[in-house]
């Protein structure tokens, strides 16, 4: 290929072929003295991050994973027509973004070399400077961050400018402005609630009781169940209060450039292996990490009051032991329960409150069209889809890549990328939610969403046209069984219901040997996103550190920023609390 950087990648994709390794010994030249050996379980970002401390800290570590290093943060090759010599069009199981106020994700970024970049793979980050509701009428554009360049960028033409007023005075009307009023005061009573009331009183309550939606005007609880439900995949009935109004702090503090790391909105420059996944992998094969691909953990053996050793299963049947001092289990949260056999939890008890945490979908398709003309410059909501479906049009943004040169079969130009948000709703051509269509409906039921937000424009032309659409890919998580019409989901996605912190480990267990990694712990972040996996990888490594007796720096934890101006409140609503007081603002 003519791009270098593309060229390397194949390269990379070559050598993680070959990672498959049979035997399941540490041994290799130069081997960690005993007392350091250190197998993690799952190659996620939790399972990669654990790796990357404890390699740098002087451990020896072996990863094995099951299917593909980067867990649910990984593009795939799709098996769709490639010609020429042409990579595989890259799927993914959604698209992500970076928010500023991630800071654990960005800091393993600058540690992970990439070639010409100053700052690592954290310069492969492009910012995203506009949002876009697309609605069945003229679509409403903002600047994601208050900066020129933002505000420009969503007044870019007098057309664009004008649709956006146009779709303000078709929408506005409808917001219920005295529950929005209601709603801004419900969020102040949370900004000045010290951290005691959070976790005592705020996370114990879901988020729509919080809101005072439940049975408020419809306009309203549409507004609070779009939050929820395309941001985190979450239930407004079932969401923690804490962890949605922590999140819009979080956002908040991002947009006006305080405690963040780089712009509001990010995205990667090329698919997310190229970008970051293979070049963490290489970089890490480099210190010394082993990888064992094609190999899932069955279960944990007991000995000694310990963990004595993990079985792991080839990829062709064969079961094997695995010795380590140290193992890390870094699966998700509906995964690592199964390895909890009665001896395991007879020496940790509470890991069992671990399979008492929620799961729901939030999983993603691409359509691949022929067409490079976005239908935004930035994100994109379908506010009024009934399946929440959030997206992004990727070729903008890949700026060293020119998609129908570098994959497939040359006839896609870009890639769309979409999240279905809500899997129980019913779609508007089959009348079913998406968990009881085929991958063939849920692709032309979402396609059906999307497109009707293209009809109602009154000044832009139409972005989208059915004879765009080259092909689509649904992520392979997602199984359909069509004699029992429904589907499985091999990647749910964790959610932070009312009252879970209790339920939510730490890095550490109550068995010597055995810790855990993953976005499910009790992370400052406090949702399941890349940004709790790797802080949960870092918590994990920092207990491992702990149980060696290591001198070397624990892994960087960068706590929960909150609203300074309100500190002087949160003291003062601390003593209250212990008083059995209400937050001066919670008012009836």
């Amino acid at each position: 290929m003519a791009d270098s950087e593309f060229s390397r990648r194949t390269l990379l994709l070559g050598a993680a072929a070959g990672a498959v390794v049979a035997n399941t010994s540490f041994r290799r030249a130069g081997a960690a003295p005993p007392g350091r050996r250190v197998a993690v379980l799952g190659g996620g970002i939790a399972g990669l991050t654990a790796a990357h401390e404890l390699i740098e800290r002087g451990f020896e570590v072996t990863v094995y994973e099951r299917r593909m290093l980067g867990g649910k943060a990984r593009s795939m090759d799709t098996d769709l027509p490639v010609t020429d010599g042409r990579c595989p069009l890259p799927g993914e199981h959604g698209f992500r973004f970076f928010p500023g106020f991630y800071r654990h994700v960005p800091e393993t970024m600058r540690r992970i070399p990439f070639p010409g970049n100053r700052n690592g793979v954290w310069d492969n980050f492009v910012p995203v400077l506009t949002a876009t509701a697309a609605i069945d009428g003229p679509n409403l554009t903002a600047p994601f961050e208050l900066s020129l360049e933002a505000i420009g960028k969503s007044v870019a033409t007098p057309e664009l400018l004008l649709d956006t007023l146009l779709g303000g005075l078709t929408y506005v009307p409808r917001v219920p402005y005295l529950d929005l009023l209601g709603f801004a005061q419900r969020l102040l009573t949370y900004f000045t609630s010290c951290d005691e009331r959070r976790l005592g009183q705020w996370e114990r309550m879901a988020f729509i009781d919080f809101a005072r939606a439940r049975g408020a005007n419809p306009n309203y609880l549409f507004v609070i169940s779009t939050v929820t439900r395309t941001l985190v995949a979450a239930k407004e009935n079932l969401a923690s209060a804490n962890t949605i109004c922590k999140v819009a702090e979080s956002f908040l503090l991002t947009l006006i450039d305080r405690g963040s790391d780089g712009a509001p909105d990010r995205v990667l420059n090329a698919p997310t292996n190229e970008a970051w996944i293979d070049p963490w992998v290489e970089y890490l094969k480099q210190r010394g990490v082993r990888f064992e691909v094609g190999s899932e953990v069955q279960g944990l053996e007991v000995e000694g009051g310990q963990i004595g050793s993990a079985v792991v299963r080839s990829a062709g049947g064969a079961a094997s032991r695995v010795e380590a001092d140290y193992f890390v289990a870094a699966l998700a949260a509906e995964q690592v329960v199964r390895l909890w056999s009665p001896e395991v939890l007879a020496l940790d008890p509470d890991l069992e409150r671990i399979s008492q945490l929620f799961v729901d979908w939030m999983t993603g398709i691409q359509f691949y069209l022929r067409t490079d003309n976005p239908i935004s410059a930035g994100h994109i909501g379908f506010i009024e889809s009934p399946w929440r479906l959030t997206g992004i049009n990727q070729a903008q943004f890949w700026k060293g890549r020119d998609i129908a040169r570098d994959y497939g079969d040359g006839q896609v130009r870009d890639i769309l990328s979409v999240d279905i948000s809500d899997w129980d709703a019913p779609g508007m051509l089959y009348g079913k939610p998406a968990k009881q269509c085929s991958p063939d409906e849920i692709a032309r039921e979402t396609w059906a969403q999307i497109m009707k937000t293209q009809s109602g424009r009154l000044l832009l032309p139409d972005t989208l046209h059915d004879s765009d659409l080259h092909s689509w890919f649904l992520d392979p998580g997602i199984h359909w069984d069509p004699a029992a019409g429904v589907n499985s989901n091999d990647d749910p996605l964790l959610v932070n219901t009312a009252g879970s912190w209790d339920n939510r480990p730490t890095g550490a267990t109550g068995i010597p040997n055995l810790f855990l990694a993953g976005d499910y712990l009790r992370t400052n972040v406090d949702l399941a996103t890349m940004e709790g996996a790797n802080e949960g990888g870092r918590m994990a490594a920092n207990a491992v550190l702990d149980a060696a007796g290591s001198p070397a720096p624990r892994a960087a934890l960068f706590p929960h920023v909150s609203i300074a101006e309100f500190d002087g409140a949160r003291a003062l609503d601390r003593d209250r609390w212990f008083a059995g007081r209400p937050n001066l603002f919670d008012l009836p």
